[in-house]
């Protein structure tokens, strides 16, 4: 079996930088991390909210602590930090490897959909974002890594893209028709596809997308991590200007 993670994600329309923070972190006693967090509003104010909560989330999680305690730690820091005031939506998708086990710990309006023996199911349990009430607590999910488990964790611009455009996607017919041999990276690219056509390619909120699939092994044991952060001309410009 292997792992595979894929995160596809853009800005909120005519914004220069999303609201939303994903961070990706090695577990200490095996296994992988990936913490996604939708900050309160958009732009530069919701950026700094949802990297608050990001640093703090990966801080503990390499340090071993258990997801629960670090939703429920990242909830009370930034309570303190912010005074109750602004809230932000977390969700911690592990692939631990000391445990065997895959879980999901949410505080977040928006579903994670996991996909199991029998199938795909929405882990829609009503949870409050961190930040704002005494005893917020996530709600966690756990089930065996096994080949062809599955979990797509995406921002609530995602769950409710369209909606204001006409009609919103339905995330789950989509994960649906998609074939079980595709990989995460594919998934991921074809859900932000989706979202972007129902939202007219301007998106009215930031969209993110975070696949965690177990596949069968296919090649060789090497460990592998892609990236692409495209630089739009405008940020190339400024540059070539403050150097001249």
């Amino acid at each position: 079996m292997e792992i595979q993670l894929a995160v596809a994600k853009i800005e909120k329309y005519a914004m220069s930088e999303s609201g939303d923070t994903v961070e990706v972190i090695e577990r200490p006693h095996g296994g992988v991390s990936v913490v996604l967090v939708d900050g309160q509003r958009s732009g530069k104010s919701a950026k700094i909210i949802s990297n608050l909560v990001a640093r703090k989330a990966i801080s503990m999680l390499s340090e071993g602590i258990r997801d629960g305690a670090v939703a429920r730690a990242a909830h009370d820091y930034l309570r303190t930090h912010r005074g109750g005031k602004v809230s932000a939506e977390l969700i911690i998708v592990s692939a631990d490897l000391e445990s065997g086990t895959m879980v999901v710990s949410r505080n977040s309006r928006a579903p994670v959909l996991l996909r199991h023996e029998p199938g795909w199911q929405a882990l829609d349990t009503e949870t409050a974002a961190v930040g704002i009430y005494t005893r917020t607590r996530p709600h966690i999910t756990e089930v065996p890594i096994r080949p062809g488990v599955m979990v797509v964790a995406v921002s609530d611009g995602i769950w409710h893209a369209g909606q204001h455009r006409g009609g919103v996607v339905d995330l789950m017919a989509v994960v649906q028709s998609m074939p079980l041999t595709l990989g995460a990276g594919a998934i991921a690219d074809e859900i932000l596809a989706q979202a972007l056509q129902h939202e007219r390619y301007r998106p009215t909120d930031d969209l993110s997308v975070v696949v965690l699939h177990v596949a069968a092994l296919l090649g060789d044991t090497v460990r592998r991590m892609q990236m692409r952060l495209p630089i739009l001309p405008k940020t190339y410009n400024r540059w070539q200007q403050a150097l001249s």
